[in-house]
Order: C-alpha cells, then sequence, then structure tokens
C-alpha cells in the first residue's frame, strides 16, 4: 500500500486500485451507497406511483373537457380548453348534490363517533381487563369477520323491517354503535403496546377504571383512533350497498346512490360523461384531504398494532 498526498493507492496483484483517504474503494462509501440505493428506490416507486395515479388523473382530466374531447382518438390527456364550469354545472345543474352530501356527512359522522366508542370500550375490556373466557369471546368476536356480509345481508333486513326502520337513516346508523370487529382488533392490539404500569401507578393514585381509559389509554392512543376513524369515514363515505338496500326515498340518498341514480337518469355518454366524472371528482376530494391531514397517525396507528411490548 502506497500513500502519497490526500490519496491512498492499494497495489494488488500488479494492478493499482484507486481508494479513498480512508482506505475504502469509491463504490463503498457510505454516501455512495446511498444515493444508489435513492436512486433504486424512486425508479421503483415513481413508475408505480405513475399506474396508480392513472385512473384518477383520467378522471380528473376527464371532469374538465369539453364533451366533444372526451372520445376523440388520440386521446387527449390534458384539456383545452380548461372547463371549470363543468364542477358547478355538474354539482347544481341537473340535481341538487348538496342534499346528499349533507345527508352522507350526517351518516357518516355519526358512524365514525360511534365506531370509536363502542370499539374502544370493547378493545379495553379484551386488552386491559381481567374476565374468564376473555380470549374465548375475543376469538368468537374475530370469527365473525369471516362471516360474509352476504350471509347476513337478508336477516338484517328482515330484522330491520320488522322494527319498521326501513327507508331511514336507522339501519345505517345504529350497528356502528354496537362495534365492529376489525377495528376492536385493531385497538386491542394498540392497547396491549401500552405498559401496564401505567395503570397500577393510576390505581395506586385512586384511580377508577374508566378513569384509567379516560385519562391514560385514550391519550396514548391517538394514532391507532386516528387510523379508526380513516378506515370509518372512508367506509361509510364510500358506502353504496346500505343506502341502495335501505332507502327509498331521493332526498334521503347518500353521495354513493345519488351518483349512481344520476348516472343513471342523465348518463347519456355524448352529453354528461364530463359531469360525472366532475361530480366523482368532488365525492372524492374529502376522502383525499381526510388521508392527508390524518397520514401519519393513520400509518404509526397501523405500525403500532402490531407490536407487542
Amino acid at each position: 500500500m502506497i500513500k502519497g498526498g490526500n490519496k491512498v493507492e492499494a497495489i494488488e496483484y500488479g494492478q493499482t486500485i484507486a481508494v479513498g483517504k480512508r482506505g475504502q474503494p469509491w463504490y463503498r462509501r457510505r454516501g455512495i451507497r446511498r444515493a444508489a440505493y435513492l436512486i433504486l428506490v424512486y425508479a421503483l416507486i415513481i413508475p408505480g406511483a405513475i399506474v396508480l395515479m392513472l385512473p384518477l388523473l383520467t378522471v380528473l382530466s376527464t371532469a374538465l373537457k369539453e364533451p366533444k374531447q372526451i372520445f376523440a382518438f388520440p386521446p387527449e390527456w390534458i384539456p383545452n380548453p380548461f372547463r371549470w364550469q363543468n364542477f358547478s354545472e355538474a354539482w347544481t345543474g341537473y340535481v341538487d348534490f348538496n342534499l346528499y352530501m349533507r345527508n352522507s356527512f350526517m351518516v357518516t359522522i355519526s358512524n365514525i363517533i360511534g365506531n370509536l366508542v363502542s370499539c374502544s370500550l370493547a378493545a379495553y375490556g379484551f386488552a386491559r381487563l381481567r374476565a374468564r373466557g376473555k380470549e374465548v369471546l375475543f376469538l368468537l368476536v374475530l370469527g365473525t369477520m369471516m362471516v360474509p356480509l352476504w350471509v347476513t345481508l337478508i336477516p338484517q333486513y328482515v330484522l330491520f323491517s320488522k322494527l319498521d326502520w326501513t327507508n331511514s337513516f336507522l339501519p345505517l346508523m345504529v350497528p356502528p354503535w354496537f362495534g365492529w370487529p376489525f377495528f376492536i382488533f385493531l385497538l386491542r392490539q394498540f392497547f396491549m403496546t401500552i405498559p401496564k404500569d401505567l395503570d397500577d401507578a393510576a390505581r395506586i393514585d385512586g384511580c377508577s377504571t374508566w378513569g384509567i381509559l379516560w385519562h391514560i389509554i385514550l391519550p396514548l392512543s391517538k394514532p391507532a383512533l386516528a387510523a379508526v376513524a380513516v378506515f370509518a369515514f372512508v367506509g361509510n363515505w364510500t358506502n353504496f350497498l346500505g343506502p341502495l338496500v335501505y332507502l327509498q326515498d331521493e332526498n334521503l340518498y347518500t353521495l354513493p346512490l345519488a351518483l349512481q341514480h344520476f348516472q343513471g337518469e342523465w348518463g347519456d355518454f355524448a352529453r354528461f360523461y364530463h359531469l360525472i366524472m366532475a361530480v366523482t371528482v368532488i365525492t372524492m376530494l374529502p376522502i383525499v384531504v381526510i388521508f392527508l391531514l390524518m397520514q401519519r397517525y393513520f400509518v404509526k396507528g397501523i405500525v403500532m398494532s402490531g407490536v407487542k411490548r
């Protein structure tokens, strides 16, 4: 090995290899390896993101086009000109979607609150309280996740029909207040990651079982609660089957059902397809905003639910 100035050269088998100041080849330096790793990662992520974003970009492009541009060949990806008035025309020009958006928000917010309250109580009992047969009961709750929706659809409809709840929001808003198996499982797994020493310390200070849940467990479980809220929002906001089965009055329609009704009544592709896409874009906006605002808590809640300390 020959040292000279700021460079170091190694002679091996009659060949000279240039190495860095610390005696490592250039391709083994930490900065070079990290840069190569990032280039490889982004080279895989960017094409995948483009493929996944292509349907959304197609919907947005169609919503901003004139009717004659929609079925042009070759396709025109960038509208010329941009017709921003398509959104206002679609939203109030033929059908008053403001009413349907209020209905969707009312059902969705009520169900989010119901899921958070009922699933938190059930998960707290499974994770922190002592009771005989608790594990068996928890397995039964998980077993209900294996039952297909189509098996319980008709019995539920018969039950709500006997209660005279059809053509109202009650079949859509009452069941979430009795818990949801997946949310109970998610919260229970997260509650189990919280050290039980906190419970013991709180009991020594005179805190009750409800006080431990309210002052310790729930404040430390904000990521898991955020994940449940996001899941509940998306599931209820995009729910089509429930309103289709139980709602007959058009004034009670939620956005997914109203959009399908609008497409069936005004769905002349040559004239109204761009308006249908405009309503679709507006309908998707709340989901995108909620996810962007709560993404950090959502990801943390999912990750931490699988960690057991």
